[in-house]
């Protein structure tokens, strides 16, 4: 038997890789091929310059709330960078007591991006995922000329521009917040170039492709693009089963996340798929939706492996 072992990371837990790790260790006995994957949010990065080589780069930047920090980006080539949100921009360097939906800017990533151009980097592909804004992208568009090199936004959601209220609420958004950047948006989008009001994948990063897409950035589906850079479906042709996972499924797996791409892709060749998460909170709805076989929880990469063993011995 061959298992293809393509987990996404458990957010603020375990990277993709890791849990590759403590899954292949499930396995003993059957051939497992690793392949750690992304959506687009954090780990992004990670996970293509482990697929496709690399270096990363350390530079000067700013968090959410304009502090100046050390931040890293990747560079695939002398020609391609990749930058993610979260690394700068992210819920994930702020304490929850200092989350600030109106506050929070996005120009640290914008920082990174001027940097990567600098070096010569005429492609950035911005993994957008992970952010501590609703600014539209306003912060980091602020920090460099989106016409000097072409960008594309890989998006862990599919939500337009206007659903980036629909994440607000985990940045520290209340009732009152809401309603004022609901306000913001909206204005955001009537000074934009294009109005990026009803298109698909605006609203990921708060915005932040909305105003890069207006400004000539292509948005693309994080999980479709990371599964294709690391050879997903010539894995998949030579699997007898495929094992994926997230830090938690639910409802808004369906949105762009990686789980459902990998689901999407191994029902159409005829492979089941099972699922290792977090947390499990997707109804039963949701989990025929997906097309999983299994899902099982794990919050150790003890018990990560012991869902491995129970899903490819004792068939999930």
């Amino acid at each position: 038997m061959r298992v293809l072992v393509a987990p996404d990371k458990f957010k603020g837990t375990f990277t993709a890789g890791q849990i590759a790790d403590a899954l292949a260790r499930g396995l003993a006995g059957v051939e497992a091929d690793l392949c750690p994957i992304a959506d687009g949010g954090d780990g992004t990065a990670s996970v293509l310059v482990r697929a496709l080589g690399g270096e990363w780069v350390e530079a000067a930047s700013r968090d959410a709330l304009g502090r100046p920090i050390k931040a890293r980006y990747v560079m695939l080539s002398d020609e391609v960078a990749v930058v993610e949100v979260s690394e700068a921009s992210g819920l994930s360097r702020l304490a929850e007591l200092e989350r600030d939906p109106l506050g929070a800017t996005s120009v640290g990533t914008g920082e990174l991006i001027a940097d990567a151009i600098g070096r010569g980097a005429d492609r950035v592909l911005v993994a957008v995922g992970g952010s501590a804004t609703t600014d539209a992208g306003l912060g980091a568009l602020s920090a460099f000329d989106p016409g000097r090199t072409e960008i594309v936004c890989l998006c862990d959601v599919s939500d337009p521009f206007e659903g980036a209220l629909r994440y607000a609420p985990q940045k520290g958004a209340g009732p009152e917040e809401l309603s004022l950047l609901r306000r913001r948006l909206t204005e955001a989008a009537s000074r934009l170039p294009k109005d990026p009001r009803g298109v698909p994948r605006a609203g990921a990063a708060g915005g932040l492709a909305g105003g890069f897409w207006a400004h000539g950035a292509s948005l693309v589906s994080g999980a479709r693009f990371v599964l294709d850079c690391v050879g997903f479906d010539r894995r998949l042709a030579r699997a007898d089963l495929v094992i994926t996972g997230e830090g938690r499924l639910d409802e808004s797996s369906l949105r762009g996340k990686a789980v459902a791409e990998v689901a999407r892709r191994s029902h159409a060749a005829g492979v089941p798929a099972h699922a290792v998460v977090g947390a499990n909170a997707a109804s039963r709805s949701v989990v025929e939706k997906l097309g999983l076989r299994s899902v099982c929880e794990a919050s150790d990469p003890n018990t990560m492996a012991a869902c491995a063993r129970r899903i490819v011995f004792d068939g999930g």
